[in-house]
């Protein structure tokens, strides 16, 4: 096949594939029935069959009863495991939780929980996100369920639609491939990837109404934490700082009433350079975290969005979704 003809036929199926996706209906929730489950031969199952076509062909020239029975008792087989096979999959119903959001480069896992009403148990069902050979193979017992995890990694921050998915088995001989196709409603949001060594968080802004003139400590960082002084009381102290970097700091009352700390997207330095808006995402990713880290409170500034100061997971998670969702 010449590279244009190759070119041709990759661009032609992957045409008809999301063709095909297109017309799968949003479900976060699958019945697996006779109208959508497929079944063919695999590439043993055609070998199977040409070794039956043989064995025929031969028992017919030479007259074997032998070779008549040994052929027939193949192909029985055969078309038992195709039944059983077909079975194997056709009933089972499945529930996929929605992922959490996750930052880019992390991976998304997907947890399916796979459901029989069948008497019997069904073995050697596989799940995995549709064009991938990531299978994860699971039993089901009888009138049981089963959980299996699928995984994916998105490239890119924003709000993304879970993948097509599908679920595959080849039990009991492996001569058939029944299969089925997914395609989920939900989707999940993925987070801006947090800066590696992001610089220190910018200086707290004079409350409105307040005289105060802005300035950083020595230490670099916001003005709303200070070094431990014995006889500071414990619930001053940021006990989540402590437990990373084993070094007490604590809040300064004073100060965190006269200023307060917005993260902005003018702050990261890299919003008026070309090409830099994501790393300025980025950065305000990682100074989130650490705010919150260092348990302050803080607000977050973006050109077309504003978060209110607060702190707290909610918020984070507030923040993090403004960051996510930026045009």
């Amino acid at each position: 096949m010449t590279a244009e003809a190759k070119l041709g036929w990759l661009d032609f199926s992957g045409r008809f594939r999301r063709w095909f996706e297109a017309r799968l209906p949003l479900k976060d929730s699958i019945l697996l029935t006779q109208k959508n489950v497929y079944i063919l031969p695999t590439a043993p199952g055609f070998m199977l069959a040409a070794t039956l076509l043989v064995l025929l062909v031969a028992s017919i020239n030479y007259q074997l009863n032998l070779g008549y029975v040994l052929t027939f008792l193949l192909a029985g087989s055969a078309l038992v495991g195709m039944h059983v096979c077909h079975a194997n999959l056709r009933g089972v119903a499945m529930n996929l939780q929605v992922p959490d959001a996750q930052f880019v480069g992390a991976s998304v896992v997907i947890a399916i929980n796979v459901l029989s009403e069948r008497k019997s148990a069904r073995h050697g069902i596989g799940l995995a996100v549709l064009g991938t050979d990531h299978w994860n193979w699971t039993d089901v017992p009888a009138q049981g369920s089963a959980r299996v995890q699928v995984g994916f990694t998105p490239e890119r921050r924003g709000l993304h639609r879970l993948p097509v998915l599908t679920a595959q088995t080849k039990f009991p001989l492996g001569t058939f491939r029944v299969w089925s196709v997914w395609r989920p409603a939900s989707s999940v949001l993925i987070y801006p990837k947090p800066e590696a060594h992001p610089p220190p968080l910018p200086p707290g802004e004079p409350r409105a109404g307040g005289t105060a003139a802005v300035h950083r400590q020595s230490t670099g960082e916001f003005d709303g934490v200070r070094a431990y002084r014995r006889g500071d009381p414990l619930k001053l102290v940021v006990w989540k700082k402590a437990a990373k970097s084993d070094e007490l700091v604590s809040r300064d009352a004073q100060q965190v009433q006269r200023f307060e700390l917005w993260l902005d997207w003018a702050h990261t330095g890299l919003a008026a350079s070309a090409g830099q808006a994501e790393a300025a995402l980025s950065r305000l990713c990682a100074w989130v975290l650490t705010a919150e880290k260092l348990g302050l409170q803080y607000g977050l500034r973006l050109p077309h969005a504003e978060v209110s100061p607060g702190s707290g997971a909610a918020h984070q998670q507030k923040c993090l979704q403004a960051l996510a969702l930026a045009p």
